[in-house]
């Protein structure tokens, strides 16, 4: 049955802080089929007892690991006589870790196996791979004490076959640390981020294969999170409490299972909860025979779900089988470059950064540099290893281009160009041509009625044009020239969207305009100013393109290409940047761990050379606004990406 949610009354302070909750004015009933379901008497789930000398009871938690891992072990427990490795029958294949450990996962790694638990002598979480050829435990770790008490840990590998661990308070808080990748452990685990959890969060599981994170709530009921680190942490409603929901009791244990997730309940009764393209469907719940308080559930998918589940009252485990389910259909894992620098994050904290340029040194392009601006202060200046140089203060600065070839007093000039939302005017740069320095030249205001947009255009003259745009879709065009030293703007051309646009880059070489109309589509026009303003289309935002349409760059090569940030899904599509507009691949902005270098999401500004700066940039490079800072989690940045990688990856011809 489908299982229909609403929230009021009493829970109206959860939905309050949940992102997307509905604002309905009454509590209202869950849908007819749900409501049909709780009044009829569940049906009782056939349990078996697994049974073992080992190892001593208590035990406190249980990981049951992929059948036919390479190191042949079935599960792992801790308790107060130390940490476990066991076969099937439940023989010990090893000497336990001595100590007295609480909450557990295990994943395999290689030929090894990574167990993660909570050290209680210590306080903090012990990370402990044992080597299977040796049949012994390497060097143990222990992440930084986190100064809030755990209450659950668990893993997650993502398509990418990096592995995680979050961490769960009960505080509302928690961490998401990566630990290894390529399945080998890091030497250093990195803090991806900080996690805002529910007060009262109690156990948490993760479903690699939907990319989510499930959490309890004690009193409330389950969430699910998106589990990517660069994802927003936006939560949604698995189920509630009753009469809310279909939970008769707080969860006390959360398992993956193949479509979706199982919980277990202090009235001993199992739930699960299978992944709609929508939301949760529900089964209805199954009591467990001779449970009489479950504590921990288990589970290990495969031609059957195999299930283990904890009684708190005699520390007897039961095992149970339920049917696999069909697997989630999931998109093919985008191909992922890293960058290999970063830029020093912005001043200003929240939605900051938004838009690079790069200006190329003439002389020496190793001292090249990048602008960045800051849609809430200013404008930062980096070098080529992403140090920043200059900041300058002008206002909310969106955003910005670079041409060089103006004339400024009478002499050859690069200068600048920025859309600046305070003055709602251009804002001008001029560039020295020897030492990179950025000086500001003021601004010309613009009959626009919210400056956003702005890129720059150069004809075959040498005229240098700025182009900016506002929220209605309206666009300006405007031929700059030097006024004794000052710059002033005609304009000579006007356009429109019907929507809201942002993104724009020209490609001088070809005379032709590509402008990003945020949920529409990319569309190209002629750069020359006689022209008219025919929009054509390049590529629609639908498949491969997600909405928001942002940045906008061409590279500029023999056979050119047009780059375009695919905000909704966090990567980027290559196109010819000529006719038809052929799409030669999609890629994301991964990890670096070496470097310690996060990926990128939710791009907005981009920029992309061809210039052969030096060493690893001498195919060129891409610059990219990075939504979310992480590893650790901080102000947002720009990300530094070789050209040659990304024309490795996609094969470009």
């Amino acid at each position: 049955m489908r299982l229909t949610l609403l929230i009021a009354g009493a829970l109206l302070p959860a939905c309050l802080a949940l992102s997307g909750c509905g604002d309905n004015d009454a509590a209202q009933p869950l849908s007819s089929a749900a409501a049909s379901a709780q009044a009829t008497s569940a049906s009782n789930l056939s349990l078996s007892i697994w049974s073992s000398e080992q190892p001593p009871r208590p035990v406190d938690s249980w990981a049951l690991l992929p059948e036919g891992n390479n190191a042949k072990v079935d599960r792992v427990a801790v308790g107060a006589s130390g940490l476990w490795l066991l076969n099937a029958a439940g023989d010990a294949v090893s000497q336990p870790y001595q100590g007295r450990f609480s909450a557990l996962d295990a994943r395999p790694l290689g030929d090894n196996i990574l167990s993660a638990t909570l050290d209680e002598v210590r306080d903090q979480t012990l990370l402990l791979n044992w080597n299977s050829a040796q049949r012994a435990f390497t060097k143990p770790s222990w992440l930084p004490a986190a100064n809030y008490p755990i209450e659950s840990l668990c893993f997650y590998r993502d398509p990418h076959d990096y592995l995680y661990l979050f961490l769960i308070g009960e505080e509302g808080l928690g961490q998401q640390w990566l630990l290894a990748e390529q399945q080998q452990q890091l030497t250093e685990p990195r803090l991806m981020r900080d996690l805002h959890l529910p007060v009262g969060a109690k156990y948490c599981a993760v479903n690699d294969a939907l990319q989510t994170l499930f959490i309890s709530e004690e009193d409330i009921g389950i969430w699910a999170y998106p589990a990517n680190p660069e994802t927003n942490g936006e939560r949604e409603i698995v189920d509630l409490l009753t009469p809310y929901g279909q939970l008769q009791d707080s969860p006390q244990g959360l398992a993956a299972s193949t479509d979706g997730v199982l919980a277990v309940d202090g009235n001993a009764a199992l739930y699960r909860y299978r992944a709609l393209a929508d939301g949760w469907a529900a089964d209805s719940a199954l009591t467990l025979p001779a449970v009489q308080a479950a504590e921990r559930l288990y589970s290990r998918s495969g031609a059957a779900l195999e299930l283990l589940i904890a009684d708190a009252t005699d520390q007897a485990l039961r095992m149970a089988e339920l049917p696999g389910g069909d697997s989630p259909t999931t998109a093919a894992a985008l191909v992922e470059v890293p960058a290999q620098a970063q830029t020093t994050p912005v001043p200003h904290g929240g939605d900051a950064a938004d838009d690079p340029a790069i200006w190329v040194n003439p002389v020496d392009a190793s001292q090249s540099r990048i602008l960045g601006t800051d849609k809430r202060g200013g404008l930062g200046v980096y070098d080529l290893t992403g140090e920043q140089l200059q900041y300058l203060p002008v206002g909310r600065i969106n955003n910005i281009d670079v041409r060089s070839g103006f004339t400024l007093a009478g002499k050859p000039a690069d200068i600048a160009v920025a859309s600046n939302r305070d003055t709602n005017s251009l804002e001008l740069f001029a560039i020295d041509p020897v030492n990179g320095e950025v000086t500001g030249l003021g601004g010309i205001a613009l009959p626009l009625d919210d400056i956003y947009g702005l890129c720059m255009a150069k004809g075959p003259r040498g005229d240098i044009y700025a182009i900016a745009n506002d929220k209605s879709g309206r666009f300006l065009q405007y031929r700059l020239e030097d006024d004794q030293g000052s710059v002033k703007g005609g304009l000579v051309r006007e356009f429109s969207t019907q929507t809201q646009p942002e993104g724009c880059v020209a490609d001088d070489a070809r005379q032709r305009l590509f402008i990003g109309e945020e949920g529409v589509a990319v569309w190209a026009l002629s750069s020359d100013p006689a022209a008219s303003g025919e929009l054509v289309e390049v590529i629609r935002a639908e498949g491969p393109l997600h909405a928001d349409v942002e940045g906008l760059a061409v590279y500029q090569a023999k056979q050119p290409y047009l780059v375009i940030s695919s905000q909704g899904n966090d990567s980027y599509l290559v196109l010819d940047a000529e006719p038809p507009y052929q799409l030669r691949g999609v890629f994301r902005v991964g990890i670096n761990t070496a470097a310690g270098i996060d990926g990128v999401s939710e791009t907005d500004g981009l920029e992309v050379s061809s210039v052969d700066f030096g060493g690893m940039w001498a195919s060129g490079m891409l610059v990219v606004q990075d939504g979310r800072k992480r590893m650790p989690q901080g102000r947002q940045n720009f990300k530094l990406v070789a050209w040659q990688q990304i024309a490795d990856a996609l094969k470009l011809p």
